[in-house]
């Protein structure tokens, strides 16, 4: 579903990505573990075809994203760190203006409802400003716009971070829950609980070159951690 092949992203003499490659499939969390400036926010950003690769190819759902940007942009949502959403709307009124242009149709409110709850936004907040709501109440309706445009792939970028336990917690839940309806999951974190409690997959990224990759199931919290320090050092 998500193919990085061979991905190399160079700004002037500062090689960003060196020849990385992975591959997501449907069902699957592929956490990216890595320090700041490793790579990570620059292999999201060339799926989202916010920049060109210097070399390599990168294809969602079998399209190359720099050829096919608009079809292959239809198959994705995206989830940033602070999800930017308009303050003075409610959330349902959030909902149903990006989902609006995400799908080219206007959802029933009873829709736009069901939406919220699915990605676990508590009823009585849907009608609420979004500027009274947590980061965590912000994420969820990102995820529901994702609902919404029924994406096949998801991206996020550090969606845990400054997240509180709990929050973090049921976030990692709804990723559990998209995944096994068969949405392909991409994400970005520092975080190596969140990586190992969310993930089937586990990449670990240093100075632009993918230095790991293992499934989760096969790694203890403990090794993880060890694993992770080891490449930090060399």
């Amino acid at each position: 579903m998500l193919d990085a092949i061979a991905v190399t992203k160079q700004f002037g003499d500062k090689t960003a990505l060196d020849e990385v490659s992975l591959s997501v499939s449907p069902g699957d969390i592929y956490c990216l573990l890595g320090a700041n400036g490793a790579g990570k926010t620059t292999l999201i950003n060339l799926f989202l075809n916010f920049m060109q690769p210097t070399s390599g190819q990168l294809k969602i759902s079998d399209l190359d994203v720099t050829q096919s940007p608009l079809e292959s942009k239809r198959l994705l949502a995206y989830i940033p760190e602070q999800v930017t959403l308009y303050a003075t709307l409610t959330g349902v009124e959030n909902l149903s203006f990006f989902s609006s242009l995400a799908t080219g149709e206007r959802l029933p409110r009873q829709r736009l409802l069901d939406l919220l709850q699915a990605a676990g936004l508590p009823v009585q907040a849907a009608d609420d400003r979004v500027s009274t709501y947590s980061k965590g109440m912000r994420q969820k309706v990102g995820i529901a716009i994702a609902l919404a445009k029924q994406a096949r792939a998801l991206l996020l970028d550090e969606p845990t971070s400054g997240l509180d336990p709990s929050a973090a917690n049921e976030f990692s839940e709804l990723l559990i829950n998209a995944s096994r309806s068969g949405v392909a999951v991409l994400t970005t974190t520092h975080d190596l609980f969140h990586a190992k409690q969310t993930g089937t997959r586990i990449g670990i990224m240093r100075r632009g070159r993918l230095v790991e990759e293992l499934k989760s199931e096969d790694v203890s919290h403990a090794d993880l951690e060890a694993l992770y320090l080891k490449h930090m050092k060399n």
